[in-house]
């Protein structure tokens, strides 16, 4: 089928090869082969079951985030292949926190540290929750 080639503007078969066209290139390796992997997104999806679909960081600081979220490998890939599927080094992050891991302002003590313990959604002791009995239905007195 004849159709004007994008790459070269000239028209030829969709078959033919112009010598204009970009070569294919396989992307990333090893690292996005696991991304894509199955054993991947059932580790990643269990560790977002275990942090309460929360992000950890936020939730240490007080703070409820459950919106943007992804699963933060504490040893990059790249450093520590061996503990891609290892739960201690797995961590459920927001985006602002995931960019702050990224750049090192977030010490991965920390982040170990949290990884290692389960979510604490209970208060602090030094700030007791308030919680109020529902009020009676239309105004009837309960005795």
């Amino acid at each position: 089928m004849l159709k004007a080639c994008p790459y070269c503007g000239r028209i030829h078969d969709t078959r033919f090869d112009c010598g204009q066209r970009p070569a294919r290139r396989k992307s990333g390796g090893r690292v996005d082969a696991f991304r894509g992997s199955n054993a991947w997104k059932i580790k990643r999806d269990a560790i977002r079951s275990r942090d309460l679909n929360l992000c950890r960081v936020c939730l240490a600081a007080g703070r409820l985030q459950c919106s943007g979220l992804s699963v933060h490998h504490i040893e990059p890939l790249e450093e520590a292949w061996a503990l891609r599927l290892e739960d201690d080094n797995l961590l459920t992050v927001c985006g602002r926190c995931h960019e702050q891991a990224e750049a090192g302002q977030i010490p991965r003590e920390k982040l170990h540290t949290l990884a290692r313990c389960a979510p604490q959604l209970i208060p602090p002791a030094s700030t007791p929750a308030k919680i109020q009995a529902p009020a009676p239905p239309n105004g009837h007195i309960q005795k």
